[in-house]
């Protein structure tokens, strides 16, 4: 008889309640628990598992990183799909190869490299890579002189954080003056450049900011699944241009994703992003995690998240080729269950059941043992946003 797989997923984002759907669903009906925790109890992740807790918060990351072993060891994970402090815990593998647990991670190597904006298009520039012009800048100085080359060369300038991800502080410069226009409608990330100068020269906190052009659509968003043995298994764009999504396997997106994917040991699930610089391609952004969107590739047929499973299982799924590209497509927002209640760590409620028209778990009830050990590793009483 075939065991079940106990796979965790911790902090990850509330898309992937589709991640764990898929898991489910996998072509080789193989049963599969999901155990999440989370530090926010309406994370709709929670809802979607099968065992949940609260996570401690304030932990440093290599307290975190024992509070994990101690999650896989008395939980028996299997396998254990890291978002938050991956950094810490990637460096950690053999301990928890020893409590039985394969990460669903890249190498020590790779996470550090792609921290970094900076470091990581110094990296893929050095293999051939095209990143588009860029300047990391700390000051006031340092950015009016990076706005003024772009805008010299006929660009919007815009930056964001040299360490961060997905849009957080992403902002684009401009020059007209404050108005109503910046008041009407909806927010944009529009900021005038005399504003940010002055928080700049009047700012105690540290500044280290990547400034480049906006770059244009279409944006492509190329998710990986690549083995230990750093050869590539899938390699798939999602295009995104306005509302439209869609798939493409064009080479001209899929060959530089390829080449970082194999060359810098981002193995298992990784999500590569470019947009048009002039007239090519260029290096947008690097995720050594699964993307929140990497369900979409269900629209072409493919299971990702139950291939990288198997993968980490040491249980090779092969090169996924899609068997056809799916239709373009729109994404909307839809409601999803929560726990009935935001529980202290030791509870785990059923979700609610308002929302009839989306099937919910079964409730689990973690038994007293569990709850007494949850509490001592440092679990909150109450949740935190």
């Amino acid at each position: 008889m075939v065991s079940r797989v106990r796979v965790w997923l911790n902090r990850t984002y509330a898309e992937n309640v589709f991640f764990v759907e898929q898991l489910r669903r996998n072509p080789s009906d193989r049963a599969v628990e999901i155990h999440a925790t989370h530090g926010d109890a309406d994370s709709p992740v929670l809802a979607a598992a099968d065992t949940a807790a609260m996570e401690p918060e304030g932990l440093s990351p290599a307290a975190y990183v024992e509070y994990a072993l101690d999650q896989c060891d008395r939980r028996e994970i299997d396998v254990f799909v890291p978002r938050l402090h991956q950094d810490a815990i990637v460096e950690h593998r053999a301990d928890f190869e020893a409590v039985g647990t394969k990460l669903l991670a890249p190498t020590p190597e790779a996470v550090a490299v792609f921290q970094d904006k900076a470091t990581a298009y110094q990296a893929v520039e050095a293999v051939g890579v095209p990143t588009p012009p860029w300047w990391r800048v700390r000051s006031a100085d340092e950015l009016l002189v990076a706005v003024e080359q772009l805008e010299a060369d006929g660009h919007k300038a815009c930056f964001k954080p040299a360490a961060g991800a997905g849009g957080v502080g992403f902002r684009v410069i401009t020059r007209a003056p404050f108005s109503m226009s910046h008041l009407n409608g909806f927010p944009t990330p529009y900021v005038q450049l005399d504003m940010v100068l002055d928080v700049l020269r009047n700012t105690e906190e540290d500044v280290d900011w990547l400034v480049m052009p906006r770059l244009e659509q279409p944006e492509v968003s190329v998710d990986c699944l690549t083995g230990p043995d750093s050869r590539i298994r899938m390699a798939i764009g999602r295009t995104k241009n306005g509302r439209r999504r869609g798939f493409t396997l064009d080479e001209a997106w899929l060959e530089p994703a390829r080449l970082i994917a194999e060359g810098f040991g981002l193995h298992h699930l990784s999500n590569i992003q470019f947009r048009m610089y002039e007239d090519r391609p260029v290096l947008m952004d690097v995720n050594t995690r699964p993307a929140g969107g990497l369900h979409q590739l269900s629209l072409c047929g493919i299971n990702a998240p139950w291939a990288a499973v198997q993968l980490a299982l040491g249980e090779d799924p092969g090169d996924l080729v899609p068997p056809f590209l799916g239709q373009d497509y729109a994404v909307i927002s839809a409601p999803r269950p929560v726990r009935t209640v935001s529980a202290p760590a030791d509870e785990v409620p059923a979700p609610t059941s308002t929302l009839s028209a989306v099937p919910a778990p079964a409730a689990v009830e973690e038994p007293v043992a569990e709850a007494a050990a949850e509490a001592s590793a440092g679990a909150p009483a109450t949740a935190t946003a």
